[in-house]
């Protein structure tokens, strides 16, 4: 029964079971999180979602916004925070799918910490692992034919014949970044078995999230959403809400309702053996991280152009050959927001070409509206090659004078092979938290969050850079 056994592992779950490699990991995504938490929050959407439900709140007041000092209740918390996280797309990934796994979990594991504190810092890991660990392993369990039935249907034929993932269709952070949440929260809850196998329960019909929002302030919303789920799960399962023993293998259940096809029992033996949490990687542009290769390699291509004295603006022809994934996600020609530019293969490689680099500023609405970026990107063609890896590209730039510069990322900047260095996670998040608090504020929350495992009262680091 692969929902007790789910259960049954995360509750037993202890600190000292978790290898080093794997408690590095959960660090570092818990402090990248908490950047693009607080420094996401200046995008439109967690604004507008606080403005929106805030004459509704309640007066319980026992948890944070990250970016503000404004206390709200846990649930509120959890909803605005995930927003924020993902406003920027500029979270964490998984290796082996397009999972965002810290965003629903940390939103709703540090809202619930708050409330029912003090939590500290190893058995707020030790949650926060056991989330990631089920997440990410059901996540595979139905990967790549996720979503590929009922509602889905229409699709199949188109997937298989470019050879795309189905979760393309799907945001799938959010159809198991509830679980995720629950099983984190439910760990925090010392929930018994019964009770935990209730909370994936509940948390596996809250199922949200489409492609079709890609671009717009829903996105976001749809980690937001998968935190607030899951922390509802596990809180209804904790006053006796009754829901499915067996939510995620049972004949109508998770598994069958989301993919065609499913591997619980294999994927779920290797709970305690192969650590999911180890194949995190972190972002190096705020945006959807099949557009990294190309990138990384414009980049490369504008670098190599000023050393020979080339003049970026008399750039007549950009190729990138990518691979199919790119255009089915990005192929956004004329991108009008800072959000919709983040979905735009042709948006990206202008700004890699014209700033040398692509953090937030250059996925603002000013940047997406800039002429001289506007007019590059007409100069962007893109091709499909299925030989070509999701984390590789071959670009080139071709000049006036009839010179062209080519350049091959085999593995981009951010990818398992080529990850960020600790250094570099670090300048991220000062870089974010620093333009939306000052630096030495967010040098201060940096050293609480990076210091985590020190914490009595992981729900006090928020108070502690104010």
């Amino acid at each position: 029964m692969a929902t007790k056994s789910l259960a049954t592992w995360a509750l037993a779950l202890n600190f000292t079971n978790i290898p080093s490699p794997a408690i590095d990991l959960a660090i570092k995504s818990v402090y990248n999180w908490a950047g693009c938490a607080i420094g996401g929050y200046s995008q439109p959407a967690p604004g507008i979602a606080f403005q929106a439900i805030q004459p509704y709140i309640g007066a319980q007041k026992n948890a944070t916004i990250l970016r503000t000092d404004i206390a709200v209740d846990l649930q509120t918390a959890a909803l605005i925070n995930g927003i924020a996280s993902h406003a920027d797309d500029y979270d964490d990934t998984h290796r082996d799918n397009s999972i965002h796994p810290s965003g629903p979990i940390l939103s709703a594991l540090l809202a619930f910490a708050q409330s029912r504190g003090p939590v500290n810092g190893h058995d707020f890991i030790t949650a926060f692992v056991a989330g990631v660990e089920a997440e990410c392993k059901l996540g595979i369990a139905v990967w790549p034919e996720h979503y590929n039935v009922g509602w889905r249907e229409f699709f199949s034929i188109y997937l298989l014949s470019v050879h795309i993932a189905a979760d393309s269709l799907i945001d799938i952070t959010s159809t198991v970044g509830s679980i995720g949440a629950a099983v984190a929260v439910g760990k925090l809850m010392k929930l018994n078995v019964p009770k935990m196998q209730k909370a994936i329960g509940l948390a596996a019909v809250q199922v949200t999230g489409m492609h079709e929002s890609f671009g717009y302030d829903a996105k976001p919303f749809h980690v937001g959403r998968a935190a607030q789920n899951g922390l509802m799960a596990a809180l209804l399962s904790e006053r006796n809400f009754s829901a499915s023993m067996e939510g995620l293998e049972g004949e109508h259940g998770w598994a069958k309702v989301v993919s065609t096809r499913e591997n619980l029992v294999l994927e779920l033996v290797s709970l305690g053996e192969v650590w999911e949490i180890t194949r995190n990687t972190f972002k190096p542009f705020p945006c959807d991280r099949v557009i990294h290769a190309p990138i990384d390699g414009l980049i490369q291509v504008r670098k190599q152009a000023l050393e020979k004295g080339f003049d970026i603006n008399t750039i007549t022809n950009v190729t990138a050959r990518c691979h199919p994934r790119v255009l089915f996600l990005t192929d956004t020609p004329n991108p009008e927001t800072g959000l919709q530019a983040k979905f735009s293969i042709y948006h990206a490689a202008a700004v890699a070409l014209l700033y040398g680099e692509a953090g937030p500023v250059q996925f603002s609405d000013e940047v997406a509206q800039n002429a001289t970026v506007k007019a590059l990107r007409p100069k962007v063609h893109v091709t499909s090659d299925t030989a070509v890896g999701s984390y590789a590209a071959f670009v080139t730039a071709t000049f006036e004078n009839g010179q062209t510069i080519e350049v091959h990322v085999s593995n981009t900047i951010g990818s398992y092979k080529n990850p960020l260095k600790t250094k570099d996670l670090q300048a991220k998040f000062l870089e974010q938290v620093g333009r939306e608090i000052g630096p030495e504020r967010a040098t201060k929350a940096f050293n609480a969050y990076a210091n985590i495992l020190d914490s009595t009262d992981v729900g006090k680091i928020v108070k502690s850079y104010q």
